[in-house]
């Protein structure tokens, strides 16, 4: 008589790992990404003035006009001379052209005497510069 064995159940694969790696990717994914949907975030507009008559403005007050040496407070300045007019001040308000070079902007800005200063930019929008 032939030896007969008996029928074993077809294996199923045990798809709960799977599951539940899923589940944990994607908690992670929601956690990364501090949201479950889109949400539009608010841009920072910067600020626009109509006019701005440069003497009233917050002094000191640095002009750069793009053809013409730039001037502190309405007084013409050279190289070497910033750091030394500005030993007391805290805040330089800067105002240049939108268009102009920052190579320049930086390079004036870059003399010794002026990295205390906190820098405010002030731009002219269009072609009238400043």
């Amino acid at each position: 008589m032939p030896l007969r064995l008996p029928r074993r159940a077809p294996i199923r694969p045990d798809v709960s790992l799977a599951i539940v790696n899923i589940v944990l990717l994607l908690i992670l994914f929601f956690l990364a990404t501090g949201t479950l949907g889109t949400t539009q975030r608010p841009g920072v507009a910067p600020p626009v003035t109509a006019e701005l008559p440069v003497e009233t403005a917050l002094r000191p007050i640095l002009v750069v006009p793009g053809d013409g040496p730039p001037r502190l407070d309405g007084e013409p300045v050279t190289p070497g001379i910033l750091g030394p007019r500005l030993a007391g001040a805290e805040v330089l308000h800067v105002l240049v052209p939108g268009e102009a070079p920052a190579s320049d902007l930086l390079a004036l800005l870059g003399e010794p005497g002026l990295g205390h200063l906190e820098i405010r930019l002030l731009t002219v929008r269009g072609s009238d510069g400043p």
